[in-house]
């Protein structure tokens, strides 16, 4: 899961893998294959960044584990 701050303000947290698309319009909107949209303060360069992070951290997690 990566964490993100609205416009308001209010930071949530979204499971990355239901991520369908991220625009700048100018404001960052993430639209989920659920149909669900936020618009966030966070850039596209940002979210980009911390989901690479999250993903890594699980592939780290599956290595240790045994898995791969």
């Amino acid at each position: 899961m990566i964490k993100i701050t609205r416009l308001n303000g209010q930071e949530i947290t979204v499971n990355p893998h239901l991520i369908e698309t991220i625009e700048a319009t100018p404001d960052t909107v993430i639209a989920l294959t659920t149909g669900k949209k936020f618009v966030v303060t966070d850039s596209v360069a940002e979210i980009t960044e911390k989901i690479i992070e999250y993903r890594k951290t699980i592939h780290r997690f599956q290595e240790t584990d045994g898995v791969l």
